[in-house]
């Protein structure tokens, strides 16, 4: 069953610890089949940006090569990229314009007219805009309205979530990717994509924050009656916590690293309190003995910090105390830490749960897939397919055919795909409008970033 009239979108996440590289393409349940996934370990990036454009250049291609290696069959040119980093910023602006013909509906050039004349607004120095995203409309006395093509009235305007990052930061990664023989098709915000991989329309409508676990950085999003209020980059993830673990026990980062992972806990009080961890010491010296519950210390101490960042930033936007009836949606590769979801629940005084980037993803992939730390690169994809849904972008005509690879398939029984497909089938009545809402909620009409902004200018 070959669904050859859809293009294959692939999504590139260049992260501080990985950078990853999968290809997929929707199939006839709007569900996504994967058709090509490389990861290569990164040097070149540190908390989010990329500074060192040689060896991340490397590892781009070390990724393509290992896609390359899982589907031979791929032709890949154009990528959709995330970018995160602390030199992101997020503003709220208002815009509004007076329509010249008033007798007529509106319509969605009036819409990008609108969402265009944002990009003039005035930033610093050396930022750029990443990205405009509308939020409520308002047509003439009316106001919260989600989308208003179709009314009439004589001034239409909106409330504008933009999102900006700097010059520099946006060039390296533009460069890097130019440089291994791809092209960027957009820059989309980490944590967006991130969320848009873990969630359906329900969450969004209920009200939640994303907070994704990076290597380098943690990515906010958060979201309230379907309308995303605030982003945030905050400069601390997984790689601090394996410093900390690194300076406070006096071991190795590999060792460091190894034991975050295998023994790791965010919760001291969850720990035995008489167990250690043996480490053969350096040349010569003894092994050391460490304890699991100082272990544990050092992990909740960043961790509690990284989530104090969190409650912050929604006190800012005023939903902490229960306004979330979604809660916290943990994503990314540092939330598959032991008793993460209690440490946080406990800090923001929300509801947390893990994200799975399975939503969207049709049944019989690898389970592999299926982690949290593919949530930005699987978002990637589903962000290509809504600017594909709604004509945002030229794509090609003609769609190779590439079939899934067997690597990438679980071997599954008959019986399961039909009960996958007749769930699927049921979820379609229920209209549940995943992605496509998502993306075509927040953005229509994106600026190429690779123009510079002289062009925007007035």
């Amino acid at each position: 069953m070959h669904n050859d009239q859809q293009p294959i979108i692939v999504g590139l996440d260049i992260g501080t610890t990985k950078i990853a590289a999968i290809a997929g393409r929707k199939n006839e349940f709007g569900k996504l089949e994967i058709l090509g996934f490389g990861r290569a370990n990164s040097n070149g990036v540190k908390h989010g940006q990329v500074l060192n454009i040689d060896e991340t250049i490397k590892a781009i291609r070390t990724a393509l090569d290992n896609c390359y290696t899982s589907n031979p069959d791929l032709e890949i040119n154009e990528v959709y990229v995330g970018i995160a980093g602390h030199h992101i910023k997020s503003l709220q602006t208002r815009g509004d314009i007076v329509r010249q013909q008033t007798d007529d509906e509106i319509t969605q050039r009036e819409i990008d007219q609108l969402i265009a004349d944002q990009y003039k607004t005035y930033i610093p120095a050396g930022d750029q805009i990443i990205d405009v995203i509308p939020q409520e409309f308002t047509v003439d006395n009316f106001q919260n309205i989600p989308n208003p093509i179709g009314y009439g009235g004589v001034k239409v305007g909106a409330n504008f979530h933009i999102i900006t990052g700097d010059k520099n930061a946006i060039r390296n990664i533009n460069r890097a990717v130019e440089k291994s023989g791809l092209r960027t098709k957009d820059l989309v915000l980490q944590p967006l994509a991130s969320a848009a991989a873990v969630m359906g329309q329900e969450d969004l409508e209920a009200g939640v924050a994303i907070v994704d676990i990076g290597g380098g950085t943690t990515d906010l999003a958060v979201f309230y009656e379907g309308i995303l209020k605030h982003t945030a980059v905050i400069p601390f993830g997984g790689e601090n916590i394996t410093n900390d673990i690194k300076t406070g026990l006096g071991v190795l980062k590999t060792q460091a690293e190894q034991m975050k992972v295998q023994f790791g806990s965010a919760l001291a009080n969850e720990t035995k309190m008489n167990a250690y961890i043996t480490i053969p010491g350096l040349r010569g010296m003894p092994a050391k003995e460490i304890s699991v519950k100082n272990l544990a210390n050092i992990i909740q101490a960043r961790m509690s910090e990284i989530m104090d960042f969190v409650t912050y930033h929604l006190k800012q936007v005023g939903l902490d105390n229960r306004m979330l009836n979604g809660g916290v949606v943990l994503t990314g590769g540092g939330s598959q830490l032991r008793h993460l979801i209690q440490l946080t629940e406990y800090v923001t005084g929300l509801n947390a749960r893990i994200g799975f980037p399975t939503e969207h993803l049709a049944a019989g992939h690898i389970e592999e897939l299926a982690k949290p730390t593919y949530s930005t690169c699987i978002g990637l994809i589903l962000k290509g397919y809504s600017d594909y849904e709604h004509n945002r972008k030229q794509f090609e005509n003609q769609f190779a055919k590439v079939a899934i690879p067997e690597t990438l398939k679980q071997p599954v029984t008959a019986a399961e795909v039909l009960a996958n497909e007749e769930g699927i089938q049921t979820e379609k009545v229920k209209n549940r409008k995943g992605l496509r809402d998502f993306w075509g909620k927040f953005k229509d009409g994106i600026i190429d970033l690779f123009k510079e902004e002289e062009d925007h200018a007035l």
